[in-house]
């Protein structure tokens, strides 16, 4: 059995684990195991991937660093942990942006989609002011509530940077993308409701699956091409 299929059934293992801990009330133990998800994603990443995408990488690195920051939790401080989780969680976002605007022609964008800009863009507004209600009594007016705010933005800009990039693009890769993200998206607001609402364990189970499902599509589109379409050869030529 190679590498690539063991760390495959390690991660299987790892989620199957956080959720049966999950209902048998061990959140520490649980949240620990989903930590250890997406980090093992990212050694599979570099083992089977030869040419690795410069930004795309860095989404997985970041990512993978706030997510094991779980284990160390209890040693840090709330106000270091928080921030410096965070924060690495805003920049693994980014990051994936950049990477998708890379190939995306604006131009296109606006000249073929500008209903959907418009549309996404008051959404992204509304979503964004639903989310921030719902943590403003916990973390007020202070900076917990603009890092909120910040993380918010950008993770919404991600999906729309996705949707986009898939009407761009219409092709399988694109897909994939647009479907890791839109499941990243639900996984963190499953996580709102979970963390805010009311700490019910299906809440947090849903919330780790779609990360796991995000995690694939995410990895199957780091495995395809880019590919071209006529009206885009058309473009670059023209």
């Amino acid at each position: 059995m190679n590498k690539s299929k063991v760390l495959v059934y390690i991660t299987l293992l790892l989620y199957l684990l956080s959720v049966a801990f999950q209902f048998n009330g061990q959140n520490v133990v649980a949240n620990c195991l989903k930590s250890a998800i997406l980090p093992t994603v990212t050694l599979l990443y570099f083992l089977t991937k030869k040419r690795k995408a410069l930004f795309f990488t860095l989404f997985l690195v970041l990512f993978s660093i706030s997510e094991l920051l779980v284990l160390i939790e209890n040693y840090l401080p709330h106000v270091i942990n928080y921030y410096i989780g965070n924060s690495l969680y805003i920049l693994a976002y980014t990051s994936l942006i950049i990477e998708i605007i890379k190939s995306i022609s604006f131009l296109h964008i606006i000249k073929h989609h500008k209903i959907h800009l418009i549309i996404l863009t008051c959404l992204n507004i509304y979503i964004v002011y639903v989310l921030q209600v719902i943590v403003n009594p916990y973390v007020e007016k202070t900076n917990e509530y603009y890092v909120e705010l910040i993380y918010n933005i950008i993770m919404l800009s991600l999906l729309s940077v996705a949707l986009l990039n898939y009407f761009h693009k219409d092709n399988l890769k694109s897909l994939y993308l647009f479907l890791a993200a839109l499941c990243i998206v639900f996984g963190e607001v499953m996580w709102v409701a979970y963390t805010y609402i009311s700490a019910r364990d299906l809440l947090n189970v849903i919330s780790t699956t779609l990360y796991v499902v995000s995690f694939y599509f995410f990895f199957k589109q780091s495995k395809l091409k880019h590919e071209i379409k006529q009206d885009e050869v058309s473009m670059l030529i023209g």
